[in-house]
Formats: structure tokens, C-alpha cells, sequence
């Protein structure tokens, strides 16, 4: 059963940097929607929007043009406040956890902090996470003693716990090694077949967008604007084997192509810059 609420719709968003200086065009006039319990991908060259396309969304960057609308409210418009919110939860490539916290410290403080939840609610409710995640026994562990598959596992829960409507996901694996990555591919399915939320994950890895998506986004090089997207009709749910149907190897294909024309237009743009 699909998620009531989560829908993300993207109209006419451009996005200026230093408009009266430098005037470095990020994204450029992109309108898409995000449906209600849709994962989507994107996936483009380096410096072509895509971050930053996931920050509007999230309340962290400014608009120059367009409106961003959560199930019809907007939230996002030129000189409107910047509002992050709890129903837009964001995990980073970087990783945010706190140091200084438990792995079930980190989870509870969102709800625990804004009064969503008591610390005893609070405390049931990740304890139920964390044991569905396969992290019972490390619940008093510090991130400083879990591996990054486990931290990457933990902030997830941390903002599932929050019951945001939307995940937005900034290439949350790119430094993981394969192996690692294969356990976090299958925990994320695993979350998404339980609870549907709306997803927007950003990667460069193209077998990793395909795999996890509904729909992937291929965006052109800067300024970032959608150059084709590709539904994703694999049925779920998925595991490794998927890799080698013929349809997988199909839509692999199909990605590739897309995006080397984009990456090689990147490179001769860098070179000619650089020259």
C-alpha cells in the first residue's frame, strides 16, 4: 500500500548562485513530481544540479525562479524563509550523526526533542527499528565504534523515527566498498517495501539507481535541467538476482549511454574552461 502523502511537485525551478556577480546557473527551468511512495533516482554528471535540486527541496537552499510543492502546500519559492522541516529528512554522504551519542541516543533525539514522542515512546519505538535494522546488541555503541554501513543504517532509522512524508538521500553509499554496499542496498529495499515512503536518492552509481528505483532522472550537464526519465518496471520485491535479467541489463544500458553523452559533454566544457 502506497504512502497518502509525500507527493513532491518541482515547478519551473531555476537556480542562480551570485546572480549579480559570478551568475553560476545550477539548475535551469527543471519541473518534474515526485509521486506519493515513488523512489526516484538521479543520476547526472558532477556539478549538475542534482544536490542541489535536493536541497531546495529540503528547505536548506533559496530559489531564484519557480516553486517547490508538498502535497500541495508549497514550500519553497523565491523569498520565502527557508524552512527545513521533520516531514523532509535528509541522510548525506558525509554522515551526521552525533559523536557524542548512542546509537539510540542519536535515533530518539529528533522526537524526544520537538515533544513528538515521550523518551519512553521514543525508546520503544527505536528499539523496534533498531532490532528490524540488525543492529540489536549495538544500541549503546558510540558511531565512533560502528562500521559506516551501520551508521548509514542508523541514520536512516533516526529519520524514519520522525515519520517524515519524504527522504531525500545525497549519495548515502558512494564511499562504501562493494560488499558493504550490497548490505545497505538490501536493508534500504527492505525499508521501502515496509513503509513506502516518498524517496529522492541521488547517486552517480548507475547499476544503484536502477536498482533501487521506480524512476531514474538523468539530468544534463550544468546548467542541470532533466534530459530523459526512465521508469523502472522491475518488479519488487527485488534482490541481487535482478542484476542479470535481460530487462536490468536493458535499462543499464540504455542509462549509460545517456549519461557518457552528458559526462563527455562535461569534460570537453572543463577542458575548453581550463584552456
Amino acid at each position: 500500500m502506497h504512502a497518502a502523502s509525500g507527493h513532491v511537485a518541482i515547478r519551473e525551478v531555476t537556480k542562480i548562485y551570485d546572480p549579480d556577480g559570478v551568475n553560476v546557473q545550477a539548475v535551469d527551468n527543471c519541473s518534474f513530481e515526485i509521486q506519493a511512495g515513488e523512489f526516484m533516482a538521479v543520476v547526472g554528471p558532477s556539478g549538475c544540479g542534482k544536490s542541489t535540486l535536493l536541497n531546495m527541496i529540503a528547505g536548506f537552499e533559496s530559489l531564484t525562479e519557480g516553486e517547490i510543492l508538498m502535497d500541495g502546500e508549497v514550500i519553497a519559492s523565491p523569498g520565502k524563509r527557508l524552512a527545513p522541516g521533520p516531514d523532509r529528512v535528509v541522510v548525506f554522504q558525509a554522515g551526521a550523526l552525533f559523536d557524542w551519542q548512542t546509537v539510540l541516543e542519536n535515533i530518539i533525539f529528533g522526537p524526544v526533542t520537538t515533544g513528538a514522542m515521550t523518551r519512553k515512546e521514543a525508546t520503544e519505538t527505536a528499539l523496534e527499528l533498531i532490532a528490524g535494522a540488525g543492529l540489536k546488541g549495538y544500541e549503546h555503541e558510540y558511531p565512533i565504534r560502528i562500521s559506516s554501513g551501520m551508521k548509514r543504517r542508523v541514520e536512516i532509522l533516526r529519520a524514519l523515527i520522525n515519520e517524515p512524508k519524504t527522504l531525500l538521500l545525497d549519495e548515502p553509499y558512494r564511499a562504501m566498498d562493494a560488499i558493504t554496499k550490497a548490505v545497505m542496498h538490501k536493508f534500504l529495499l527492505d525499508v521501502f517495501d515496509r513503509v513506502h515512503k516518498t524517496v529522492m536518492f541521488i547517486t552517480h552509481d548507475l547499476d544503484e539507481s536502477i536498482y533501487l528505483s521506480d524512476r531514474v532522472g538523468i539530468m544534463t550537464t550544468r546548467p542541470g535541467r532533466f534530459k530523459r526519465w526512465i521508469d523502472v518496471n522491475l518488479p519488487r520485491p527485488r534482490d541481487f538476482s535482478i542484476k542479470k535479467s535481460p530487462e536490468f541489463l536493458r535499462l543499464k544500458k540504455e542509462t549509460l549511454e545517456l549519461v557518457h553523452e552528458e559526462a563527455k559533454k562535461s569534460f570537453e566544457r572543463g577542458e575548453r574552461e581550463g584552456g
